[in-house]
């Protein structure tokens, strides 16, 4: 980790370098006027492949400035993907660092390509080799690029990403987002995010360790980039003990991370978790995925109040907000709808369901505008009953307005005819001291249909033992819910956000069976 010196000034910064907020805004300023100069400026489709830095929210700030899409790719991606990414956004241009050239030249032909070199913080915190890190030679660098232009003075209208979804069923689906107005500015949702959502003032200073090719982390960090007098701070990765040292040494203020994120903290050893000073912090947010009710009370016993979880989705935007004390009330909630968005629980046949009752979540909000899928004109109205949206999961809202989600319908498991919540068994799980990190699925039974999958990665110092792993359960879940099935795995497939690919852990099971996985 760098050394991050607490100064008063208002400042951007990654690992590797730190510059204040005005020199930020002209470096983004004249990267507007690259992009411009190149032939990527208003409503023109920019890939962009890159982990984090200050290089990378540079360009998404340049990207604002010049009207231009950017088509945020997972550096995860096989080339196959990008390939297939690139052209179906249409992104003839493609910013990238330079280690990810040599394997994805095949995607990057024909097109016109800008390098980054990765930062020293980068490289360490990836073991780049200096050789790739210097690939693609023939490749302009962006920073030459930017250094050659004068900052524009006519901004265009922010165009919101276009995201990709994960692709668990098939190519990956671009999420393109539709203003309320033609040509509304996307700069004022981040704002209002920011100040409804954040609750980001003059002074804050916000970080984040999570990937910001994802959806959420990087709307949120770009809110706290056009928020007024707010620093931001960027790792380029998780890494529980440095988490912590940066929030004290830059007196962190807000901070982003997942509920993975915090399993990963909560197992530090007491002297490391004791080490560092975390009274600055006074607002952190989670959303994206679960977040286990004995997660979170421990998390709030060890940082104080000071939580706040989002239930979204790239589709339909941030939806609703829940603090610690309504989640201490009313255990396993998500909160309450938020920017007047509306909700409604569906049975299979799209009826509306009684208050309690457990069935597909829809929702309305216009505050993010609507939405559309890249080339498929009808996969929007595959998923809207009553001119409400489903991104496909289940739960069930209470007489308070309270949603509580239950789990994904896909991830659902049918064994007997009864249904089983993998989200409820991982929550469990996570608790064993011996388990590092754990994902549960469906496989073929003959018998019911489904059984249930524990995919587990133990503890450095646990010797695997399913004997263990059932014992653990008795008495916190039901015995149908108990795994049939435990896998030990050295280190489980997962992207730097910690985010387990459970497709890759369920295809051994399903390749020879008719369902799509």
């Amino acid at each position: 980790m760098a050394d991050h010196t607490h100064t008063n000034e208002t400042f951007v910064a990654d690992f590797s370098q730190r510059i204040g907020r005005a020199d930020f805004k002209a470096r983004a300023a004249r990267g507007a006027a690259a992009l411009r100069a190149m032939g990527a400026g208003e409503d023109v489709p920019v890939a962009i492949v890159m982990r984090n830095d200050l290089t990378h929210l540079e360009i998404m700030r340049a990207a604002a400035l010049a009207g231009t899409v950017i088509v945020a790719l997972n550096w995860h991606a096989a080339v196959e993907e990008v390939t297939d990414i690139c052209d179906d956004s249409g992104a003839e241009f493609v910013i990238v660092h330079r280690d990810f050239i040599k394997a994805l030249r095949p995607a990057l032909t024909g097109r016109h390509v800008v390098g980054v070199r990765p930062g020293p913080a980068l490289c360490e915190a990836f073991d780049i080799d200096p050789i790739e890190a210097s690939d693609g030679a023939e490749f302009p660098e962006w920073s030459t690029l930017l250094e050659a232009q004068t900052p524009i003075e006519q901004r265009a209208p922010m165009r919101p990403l276009l995201r990709y979804t994960s692709g668990s069923t098939g190519k990956p689906k671009g999420v393109r987002r539709l203003q309320p107005g033609e040509r509304k500015n996307f700069e004022d949702v981040l704002q209002r995010v920011g100040s409804e959502m954040l609750q980001l003032e003059p002074g804050a200073r916000f970080f984040t360790a999570a990937p910001i090719y994802h959806s959420a982390p990087s709307t949120l960090t770009n809110a706290a980039l056009v928020a007024p007098g707010v620093s931001t701070v960027l790792a380029p990765r998780f890494d529980p003990a440095d988490f912590l040292a940066t929030i004290e040494a830059d007196k962190v203020t807000h901070v982003y991370l997942v509920p993975t994120m915090m399993s990963r903290l909560l197992k530090l050893p007491d002297s490391l978790r004791k080490k560092y000073d975390l009274s600055s912090v006074k607002f952190a947010v989670s959303t994206g995925s679960p977040w286990a009710h004995d997660l979170k009370v421990a998390m709030i016993d060890w940082w104080g109040p000071v939580f706040w979880e989002s239930y979204g989705a790239t589709e339909i935007g941030f939806m609703t907000m829940v603090s610690s004390s309504e989640a201490l009330a009313r255990p396993g909630t998500a909160g309450r709808m938020q920017m007047d968005a509306s909700i409604m629980i569906l049975g299979p046949d799209g009826e509306k369901l009684p208050t309690g009752e457990v069935g597909e979540i829809y929702v309305r909000m216009d505050a993010f505008g609507g939405f559309d899928y890249s080339n498929d004109p009808d996969a929007r109205a595959n998923v809207e009953k009553h001119g409400h949206y489903s991104v496909g999961d289940l739960g069930r809202v209470d007489d308070e307005g309270y949603l509580f989600i239950t789990d994904r319908k896909k991830d659902m498991i049918i064994s007997g005819g009864v249904n089983i919540f993998p989200a409820e068994i991982e929550g469990v799980l996570m608790r064993a001291p011996f388990i590092y990190d754990v994902a549960v699925f469906g496989a073929p039974d003959p018998e019911f249909g489904e059984q249930v999958v524990a995919a587990i990665e133990p503890t450095a110092d646990w010797p695997p033992d399913v004997a263990e792993v059932l014992a653990f359960l008795e008495g916190k879940l039901a015995r149908f819910k108990h795994p049939r099935i435990v896998d030990f795995h050295e280190v489980l497939p997962r992207e730097d956000s910690g985010k387990i690919f459970k497709p890759r852990l369920r295809e051994p099971y399903w390749k020879d069976v008719v369902r799509k996985i």
